[in-house]
């Protein structure tokens, strides 16, 4: 049985200066169910980043509900938001974000301990993440020695060590080559699969468009189109 993981509610999102006022959303409803491995495409300027980032909580609407199973983001305080993102959202973001003094397995293990998590599970959760990503022999290794395809596979251990509902992901393949971008898909599509992962993206990459199950286009922050694929 499905369960609703995010949802928008005629969201609005506005962006002023002093003198001119740019709306990237317009009015989008929008709903991700468990298990979902689906792509917000669309050309740059779409706004499926700031869909992405207002359904993170890192954003709020100018108009509109964001809700997290069920809770609405809005009515919420800014540290109960921090709280949504912390249990039950992960995040991928295209510069990876990693914190450079910290080896992979110390990047991993960060959203745990702020979890409270114990020292014990934190280390065993770790290295057991970043030995299904394929990165075993670099747990003690810092960003600064690994490729970017390494970096982006730690990105993503540190995501779904933390048991998120949901991983958000944004333009996360934009940086790599090919054949990097491929093995990553190939993980998180491992990760869906196995692990029940949900996984939303937003995207133009076309490999990303042709491993999704769902696909929303965005165009003028509008959806345009949302398909449905086979599994």
């Amino acid at each position: 049985m499905t369960k609703r993981i995010l949802e928008t509610a005629d969201v609005t999102k506005d962006y002023e200066t002093r003198t001119v006022v740019t709306r990237a959303l317009d009015h989008i409803s929008f709903r991700v169910e468990s298990g979902e491995f689906t792509a917000l495409a669309g050309p740059s300027g779409s706004g499926k980043t700031t869909l992405l980032n207002l359904l993170g909580t890192l954003d709020t609407p100018t108009e509109g509900q964001v809700k997290i199973d069920g809770i609405d983001v809005s009515a919420c305080s800014e540290r109960e938001r921090s709280e949504l993102r912390l249990r039950r959202l992960g995040f991928i973001f295209q510069a990876y974000n990693l914190v450079p003094v910290l080896t992979a397995a110390e990047n991993v293990e960060f959203v745990l301990m702020l979890q409270g998590v114990s020292s014990a599970e934190r280390r065993t959760r770790a290295r057991t993440v970043l030995g299904d990503l394929g990165l075993g022999d670099l747990v003690d290794t810092r960003p600064t020695e690994m490729s970017g395809g390494q970096q982006q596979r730690v990105a993503v251990a540190r995501a779904i060590a933390a048991e998120p509902e949901i991983v958000l992901a944004d333009e996360p393949t934009a940086n790599l080559d090919s054949a990097t971008a491929e093995s990553l898909l190939d993980l998180m599509v491992r990760m869906n699969h196995e692990r029940g992962v949900t996984f939303l993206f937003s995207t133009h990459d076309p490999r990303v468009m042709k491993r999704a199950r769902r696909i929303v286009q965005l165009v003028d922050g509008r959806i345009a189109e949302d398909e449905l694929r086979d599994p």
